[in-house]
């Protein structure tokens, strides 16, 4: 099994702004972002932990710890332990300064 890209492991945060059709575009967390009121976000650890961070109260942003898997090349599994659902995405690009995600499922 291939290996996830290692600018992978970082925390992402959701720059909507420049997302295209079905593709999902997050920048590194001290990326200069223009304002707005709240952005959800990521994390990738390389042990296989993960947590998400939807938008909470006051549009802040929560935390929902879960783990990552690889299935195949650039084939994400997230999951949550039934805390919600889980996800499965698709890497379609990544390196230090961006990363592009497509949802398959969840």
């Amino acid at each position: 099994m291939s290996e996830p890209p290692s600018g992978l492991f970082r925390s992402w945060v959701h720059s909507y702004e420049e997302d295209h059709e079905d593709v999902r575009v997050y920048r590194p967390d001290d990326h200069p972002f223009p304002p707005a009121r709240g952005r959800r976000g990521m994390e990738f650890a390389p042990d296989g932990t993960f947590v998400d961070h939807p938008l909470g109260r006051g549009d802040a942003p929560d935390a929902v710890p879960g783990r990552w898997r690889l299935v195949s090349d650039r084939h994400l599994v997230l999951t949550f332990g039934g805390a919600r659902p889980d996800r499965e995405l698709e890497i379609l690009r990544c390196d230090q300064d961006v990363l592009h995600l497509r949802r398959l499922t969840g």
